[in-house]
């Protein structure tokens, strides 16, 4: 028991550190993403088949979005029904969805939402959390769209409605 005051202070000045950390490095103004404007060089491990997926495979002339997501999260699920009802809305334009999740957990989200049948839609786990980093990801869904040029053109940091995401294209 006379520990217990220790401990407290303890906890609560660690938990004031980190969350000092965290608001320190969660302006995005300073964000990768922001500063190249390009689509970015990356590399994940696609979940249909576990082969190597990169920026050098992304198809040229259309539009590119990456849509970040995490398997377990509500709101990234109901994003992807409602990604999976427009899906023939999506004209011109490749969708990477990238989630740092575990490799099952991707491949069993990949099974329940039959992604293999939409060909514009390539899943992939992100091991190295690059994403994370250069979109510097603060909530779930975010996704980032980029013209055929591989122009950045608009950041949504939340769940999206389709139109406002189809109006960027």
């Amino acid at each position: 028991m006379k520990n217990q005051p220790v401990k407290i202070v303890v906890i609560s000045v660690c938990v004031f550190c980190f969350l000092n950390i965290c608001q320190g490095q969660s302006d995005s103004a300073d964000a990768p993403f922001l500063k190249s404007q390009k689509t970015p060089p990356f590399t994940i491990t696609n979940a249909y088949d576990s082969t190597v997926f990169s920026n050098k495979d992304l198809k040229k002339n259309i539009n590119t979005i990456f849509l970040i997501f995490n398997p377990d999260c509500e709101f990234c699920q109901h994003e992807t029904i409602d990604l999976l009802k427009n899906i023939t809305r999506f004209k011109n334009t490749q969708i990477i969805m990238v989630s740092y999740m575990p490799y099952e957990m991707l491949k069993q989200f990949y099974k329940k939402y039959k992604i293999a049948d939409y060909p514009i839609i390539t899943m992939g786990r992100d091991e190295n959390f690059f994403f994370l980093k250069f979109f510097k990801i603060k909530i779930l869904p975010s996704t980032f769209v980029y013209d055929k040029n591989g122009n950045f053109k608009k950041a949504f940091n939340q769940r999206v409605d389709m139109d406002p995401l189809l109006n960027e294209l």
